[in-house]
């Protein structure tokens, strides 16, 4: 029978699977370089769906780890006082973004956030695809 340590490590690690088809399916998207109005919104949507899947992978390797967060902003700050993220202001940002994709119509809007996802936040959220891959792998 596992004990609830192992519990909450087997959470983490069966999170990172789904974390990673996300990744995939983001990097996919983001090698398109003019892409249409449907691609521009499947970007959007691979977007959200990856940085809510980072946000609660870190939180449950952070639990693992024997800590207590809460919210998408606890987590954040954890983690880069774990040292596992490098960069906490542009997840904080890429957490407000992504909070603001759900209510977004005007085609400026999307490309501004589609802009900042290819310039700042896929390396962020790439950085951290592969410290969960090096994590896993042990």
């Amino acid at each position: 029978m596992l004990n609830y340590e192992n519990k909450k490590i087997i959470r983490w690690k069966q999170r990172f699977i789904n974390f990673e088809k996300a990744f995939k399916l983001l990097e996919r998207t983001l090698s398109l370089q003019t892409p249409s109005e449907a691609e521009k919104g499947g970007i959007i949507q691979f977007y959200e769906v990856c940085f809510e899947l980072s946000w609660k992978t870190m939180k449950d390797y952070i639990e693992s780890e024997g800590f207590t967060v809460k919210s998408p902003k606890q987590t954040i700050k954890q983690a880069f006082q774990m040292e596992f993220i490098e960069n906490g202001e542009l997840w904080l940002s890429a957490l407000e973004d992504r909070n603001l994709t759900s209510h977004i119509y005007d085609e400026a809007t999307i490309d501004a956030i589609i802009s900042k996802i290819r310039q700042d936040y896929f390396n962020a959220i790439s950085d951290l695809y592969s410290f969960f891959r090096k994590e896993n792998e042990q």
